[in-house]
This record gives structure tokens, sequence and C-alpha cells, in this order.
């Protein structure tokens, strides 16, 4: 029987639950888990306060259940095993994980895999801002592993990413890639403006049903299919993502940010 955390909590007060992962929890008892530190907006508490424990922890899952919105950081620097969102999670979640797998069977807030360095998230509905980001005054985003969202997102997904790959079923906002210095990040909704502004290398693509503008900075170099998409489209199905039917296409590829270097790729799916 995996740990379950089941929310039972009704303040509207933010509760922070960073650093409970599987493998912080693996060998406490359920009182020592119980007792844990966690934050309700500035005072220090205990997760009992806002969750019923039950479970065995060794095998290295955990369940989190409820309407999770108010509650950050769930998963954050976890390094290995899984967790389970029944509902929808705050901001922050797996934030700087290093290994492991999250899956949200609901929506997320901001800041998905902000700054992670390896591992999987997948989203199985729509999430925020700053998906894979880096926070503020960061050199580097998010390093490596992956992030699938199935539905829509913001603003400023994949801000100063290093490596790894997004993907974003849904919509997009805008400033896609802004300032990505390498990695992958693939839209298959609409979008909005600014993206790759200031990109150094790295690849966006855009497969949805009507093109976004593009900066002036950047400029078409060719159109092709490129045998790499196949081998990443393989992959997102394999991991149950929703590809569209017509996704295996014909691709226009633009070079950019020229102020940059012009070394990055724009991928735009041929109408």
């Amino acid at each position: 029987m995996v740990l379950s955390l089941r929310y039972k909590a009704t303040t509207s007060i933010p509760v922070e639950v960073e650093g409970i992962t599987p493998n912080a929890v693996r060998n406490l008892s359920i009182s020592e888990i119980e007792h844990l530190e966690a934050f309700q907006g500035n005072q220090k508490t205990s997760l009992a306060e806002f969750f019923d424990v039950s479970g065995d922890p060794t095998d290295g899952e955990m369940i989190w259940e409820g309407d999770l919105h108010g509650v950050h950081w769930i998963g954050a620097k976890m390094t290995d095993g899984k967790i389970v969102v029944e509902g929808n999670a705050g901001r922050h979640i797996g934030s700087e994980m290093t290994g492991g797998e999250i899956i949200v069977n609901g929506d997320a807030g901001d800041w998905v895999g902000g700054e992670m360095h390896g591992g999987f998230i997948h989203v199985h509905g729509r999430a925020g801002h700053l998906i894979g980001a880096a926070y503020r005054g960061s050199a580097r985003g998010m390093t490596g592993g992956t992030i699938l969202i199935d539905g829509a997102v913001g603003n400023e997904i994949g801000h100063t990413m290093r490596r790894g790959l997004l993907a974003v079923g849904g919509d997009a906002g805008d400033l896609a890639g802004f300032n990505m210095l390498a990695g992958s990040i693939l839209v298959f909704g609409s979008a909005g403006i600014r993206h790759g502004a200031g990109m150094k290398r790295g690849t966006i693509g855009f497969f949805g049903e009507e093109a976004p503008p593009l900066l002036p900075t950047f400029r078409h170099a060719c159109r092709y299919c490129p045998d790499v998409l196949s081998l990443i489209f393989g992959k997102l199905r394999s991991r149950g993502f929703p590809l569209p039917a017509a996704v295996d296409t014909m691709i226009d590829l633009y070079n950019g940010d020229l102020i940059e270097g012009g070394r990055g790729e724009i991928f735009m799916r041929v109408l």
C-alpha cells in the first residue's frame, strides 16, 4: 500500500510542503511523517495539521489527494520515486527535482518544474506561467528532464531553459523560450507573441492550427521534415501525451535570435 496524504484543511492561506518527498520519508514511521515541518503562510506547523497520513512509505510512491491548488512545492527537490497528485496542485510542483516521476491528474499552478535538473513531470490538465523556467535572478532554468502539460499554459515557459524537453498540448501565452540557452519546447495549440526573444540555441516548435507571429530577428532558413521529430513524437505518444492526428508534416525552419548569434531554431508547422 502506497503512502497516502489526504488534504483535510479548508484554509485559504497557502500551505507549503517543500522537502516532503518519497526519498525523504522512505525510512520514517507514519508518526514521524505526520510531524514533518510544513508552513501555513509564514507560520511553521506540522504536516498532520493539514493531511491525514496513511499507508507504507517504503516503496517510494506517494499519493497526494484533494484540492491542492493552495498547496505549494509538492515534490520539490525530489531525487527518485513517484508522486501522484489526485486533484489540482499549487505552485512550484517538481521544482529543482533531479529524478523520479510526478503525475498530476488535474491542473497545476505556476513554476511547474522550475529549475528542474532531471526526472519526469506529466500534468494531465492545465498549468500556469513560467513552466520549466529560471527563478528571478538565476542564470539557468530547466537543465534536464521532461515536462508534459496536456492542456493550456501561461507566459514565459522555458525561460532561460538550458536542457530537456517541454511539451504543451494546449495553448501557450507569450514569450515561450525567452532567453533560451538550449533544450526543446513544443507547443501543439495556439501561441501568443515574442517567442524565442533573446534565445541563443535550442529548438521551439509550433504545431497548432495557426502560426504565431515571429520577431523580425528570426530568418527563414528552409522547409523540410526533420527526422528527429518522429523520434520525439514517438516518445510523447509512448507517454500518453495527446498529439494531434496531423502533426507529422513538413515544417518551416527559422533561425534566430539574430541579436544573440542566430543559432536557435523555431519550427513552424506548414499549414
